[in-house]
């Protein structure tokens, strides 16, 4: 289109916009407001989305938390309210039955979550009592510690029952000299009378964890020598295989162990369980509506802005009717003065999303500088798909020019001579 590359046309474009500067203005605003919408929300909801997957940052999200109870339905001779337990055979009976367990980490804990009182711990004159669990290596794939000193429980500590501690920040803070970044690696910390070399330190993230600073990990082998627990075991934290329904896994495991513990399959309490899996997809659920709703919005209040701008440009024709039809008089065709018309409506909805996009990146660089070291609150690097922005703005110009057809074709139907009448 030659018209793009003449001077005279956007001098006439100028002109047209700086004569009605109020009112191009406040037309401008519409679809500016619905590109920053789209902007602002959709990296605010990636930011989200970014944020609570730092959160959740060396979990499993595919993983059970299971765990024994009482039954509540009578079976097989058994009365209702007996008591059920884990053992620690029945975790290779569970991988060979389900196939779909990538793997599972048994453990046994004092304090916690099992509502049982935390241990004593001391050093140096200095005790606490703090929670200790007893686990094994592979737990560290399932809730990864986050190691400041040392290193975790490895299969060697738990073959060989080992006397082998990694401890809390907070721990590490009562029984050493933090300020002075003590290394308390290779040093002891007597543990109901035991006493337990130092293998590691971990620190617990801010707003999330399932674990806090103030628990002890130990060998699992160790621990069931120490509290004579034989093949009792509280909890098991199992991981589906990357592509496999956790829900279905879940339920699975729990008519696997109801059948090997003669528990009715329709007893829902004989074993009580947290399902990380199917609550992370909820929230990545929620996040991605969230992230539609957006698109849908800031894409309707885009349509009313463009639509807004077809009406001025309306108004506009009406006013430069004399001037249509001098030009058509003086032998400018009708594709020109159509082209003019639509080329004026791509150039304000254009400008308008341009406008809208950078106060959206402004609002997005600000939320990223307030919230860079809020570690407590799931917002974490809030960006946009250029690919998206792109994409809404090739729509804004298929729909301006589009929408612009309307005052252009009324503009082609002027007549010179009826024009040249008009006052």
């Amino acid at each position: 289109m030659n018209i793009l590359f003449k001077k005279d046309t956007w001098q006439e474009i100028y002109y047209s916009l700086r004569n009605n500067k109020l009112r191009t203005f406040l037309t401008m605003i519409g679809v500016g407001w619905g590109m920053f919408l789209y902007v602002s929300l959709l990296g605010a909801a990636k930011g989200m989305e970014n944020g609570f997957d730092k959160l959740f940052s060396g979990f499993a999200t595919n993983s059970i938390f299971l765990w024994a109870q009482k039954t509540s339905i009578p079976y097989d001779g058994f009365p209702k309210g007996r008591q059920v337990h884990l053992n620690l055979s029945d975790m290779d009976m569970l991988k060979r039955k389900v196939s779909a367990i990538d793997y599972i980490s048994p453990q046994n804990a004092r304090g916690s979550f099992t509502g049982t009182p935390g241990e004593s711990m001391s050093r140096n004159g200095k005790n606490g009592t703090y929670s200790l669990t007893g686990d094994y290596s592979v737990g560290n794939k399932i809730s990864e510690k986050k190691l400041i000193f040392g290193r975790y429980i490895n299969d060697a500590d738990v073959m060989g029952n080992k006397n082998v501690v990694v401890i809390g920040e907070e721990i590490y803070k009562n029984f050493f000299d933090a300020k002075k970044k003590e290394n308390p690696v290779g040093k002891q910390v007597n543990i109901k009378g035991i006493f337990f070399n130092v293998i590691g330190v971990f620190r617990v993230k801010k707003g999330g964890g399932f674990e806090n600073d103030q628990t002890a990990f130990i060998p699992l082998s160790t621990y069931t020598k120490m509290y004579n627990a034989g093949e009792q075991i509280d909890m098991f934290a199992i991981v589906s295989k990357p592509n496999a329904n956790v829900n279905g896994v879940e339920e699975d495991v729990k008519q696997v162990l109801k059948t090997q513990n003669k528990v009715s399959p329709e007893d829902t309490n004989a074993f009580g369980s947290f399902n990380l899996g199917k609550e992370f997809k909820k929230l990545t659920g929620f996040l991605t509506g969230m992230q539609l709703l957006t698109i849908i919005v800031g894409t309707l209040t885009i349509l009313a802005g463009v639509i807004a701008i077809s009406n001025i440009l309306l108004i506009t024709v009406k006013e430069r009717t004399k001037e249509i039809g001098i030009r058509r008089a003086l032998g400018a065709k009708p594709a020109e003065v159509r082209n003019q018309i639509l080329l004026e409506s791509v150039v304000i909805t254009l400008s308008s999303g341009i406008l809208g996009f950078m106060c959206g990146i402004f609002v997005l660089i600000i939320l990223n500088a307030v919230t860079q070291n809020q570690d407590e609150f799931p917002f974490y690097n809030p960006t946009v798909n250029y690919g998206n922005v792109f994409g809404a703005m090739a729509v804004m110009v298929v729909l301006g020019l589009i929408i612009g057809m309307i005052p252009a074709q009324r503009a082609v139907k002027i007549r010179p001579i009826e024009a040249l009448r008009s006052e």
